[in-house]
């Protein structure tokens, strides 16, 4: 760490490394008490996604995050991103998430492997909230499998493609209660096998309103995540021109693997949020709560709750702002923290919110309180992304090709 003249250390802030990201985090965090907060029991009870608020987002530049200024975005970095997603997890993960599933899934996925053509007509749309965009991977059959999925896209003699299949779990891939589709997807399809066997994935921008795109079902009665609307997508014999794939046929591994890493330190930092919430709440009852003549935050049992919660959230947030730090949005190559971080923040939060119910109590375990809520809802982070298994296997092989993190 570096001394001044004066002697004093250089106390700089890993989450807030520059004014630029104090600014950010100080409008998001205004944002989110005034706007987030007050809506958040009443859409998650619903199931409802505030499509009105959403929209907001854009107004503040916050759906293009990291866009280059030239299509619409903000054009800030990883730490930006991991910034607004604390910072809005903190007050309601589902919309959150449903702002995840737009600014990182699609809209950085086509800031960083459009074309300038794909790049012109879509991201200005994207980034200002005109279009909802999602991202389209899992199926009803395959989700860690990848490779597996049965999704497939033929071409066309007149150069356009034919996709057919389901998608299952999509974040944004409803808008609303009637099943209108996402304006735009970003969807990854089999377009052919290669010469060892295995599939040959394509990307493709579906739009709203082309041949054969229809939602199949929105899904109800998730454990968590409830103001953010999850859907089933069809896609029957639906016809999308050559103009809307991405990259060139078979590339979609690039794809995926360069963007995987900002969508796993976006849900770590979704954790942050929660864990610092979850820590706020049972710190604060602990004081107003008496039981046999003491606050109970004088009973070694709460100090313990207390305690672990603050070292796990205190090391979940330089651990995540570290990660974000050394994570370039235009290439991959952190895989190993981005997997390490996701790994130990997702359950550190479902840990902490369930502390939090632990010293609340009866008043914890209710709706009308944040930490159920937040307890429900840190439950996907732990799936969604990469799920916990997948993550160990990364680590473990990444750490079988390279022992550097650990010995260097």
């Amino acid at each position: 760490m570096a001394i001044l003249m004066n002697g004093e250390w250089n106390l700089n802030d890993i989450a807030n490394p520059t004014q630029e990201h104090s600014m950010l985090r100080e409008m998001v965090r205004d944002f989110t008490i005034k706007e987030v907060e007050p809506q958040a029991l009443e859409y998650d009870k619903k199931e409802i996604f505030n499509v009105d608020l959403f929209k907001k987002l854009g107004d503040y530049g916050l759906l293009g995050i990291s866009v280059p200024e030239e299509y619409g975005g903000a054009g800030m970095d990883s730490t930006a991103v991991a910034i607004v997603n604390e910072e809005l997890s903190y007050s309601d993960p589902g919309f959150c998430l449903a702002y995840l599933a737009h600014a990182q899934l699609m809209v950085n996925n086509l800031a960083q492997n459009g074309s300038d053509e794909q790049k012109s007509r879509i991201l200005p749309k994207v980034c200002s909230g005109d279009w909802i965009g999602c991202m389209a991977m899992s199926e009803p059959g395959y989700g860690t499998d990848v490779l597996g999925m049965q999704t497939s896209a033929i071409q066309q003699d007149n150069g356009s493609w034919k996709i057919n299949g389901n998608k299952m779990w999509i974040t944004n891939g409803a808008i609303d209660d009637s099943g209108t589709p996402a304006d735009i997807v970003w969807l990854y399809a089999r377009t052919g096998t290669d010469s060892k066997g295995r599939a040959e994935l394509t990307t493709f921008l579906v739009e709203r309103g082309m041949e054969g795109y229809s939602v199949g079902q929105k899904i109800y009665d998730k454990a968590g995540m409830r103001a953010s609307n999850t859907a089933e997508l069809v896609f029957d014999n639906c016809i999308v021109p050559n103009e809307n794939v991405v990259g060139n046929p078979g590339e979609s591994m690039i794809h995926m693997m360069r963007n995987l890493e900002i969508e796993r330190i976006a849900l770590a930092a979704m954790s942050l949020g929660i864990a610092r919430r979850s820590l706020s709440a049972m710190n604060k009852y602990a004081s107003e709560r008496e039981a046999f003549g003491n606050q109970i935050r004088d009973f070694g049992q709460i100090q313990r709750h207390i305690g672990e919660s603050y070292a796990e959230y205190r090391a979940m947030r330089a651990y995540i702002y570290d990660t974000a730090a050394n994570t370039n949005l235009s290439m991959a190559g952190n895989r190993l923290d981005s997997d390490g971080v996701k790994l130990f923040a997702t359950t550190a939060a479902k840990n902490i919110a369930d502390r939090a119910i632990q010293v609340m109590g009866g008043y914890g375990y209710v709706g009308e309180y944040v930490v159920e809520r937040l307890w429900r809802d840190s439950k996907l982070l732990e799936i969604g992304g990469g799920t916990l298994e997948g993550h160990h296997k990364n680590i473990t092989r990444d750490l079988a090709k390279n022992s550097s993190n650990i010995d260097g």
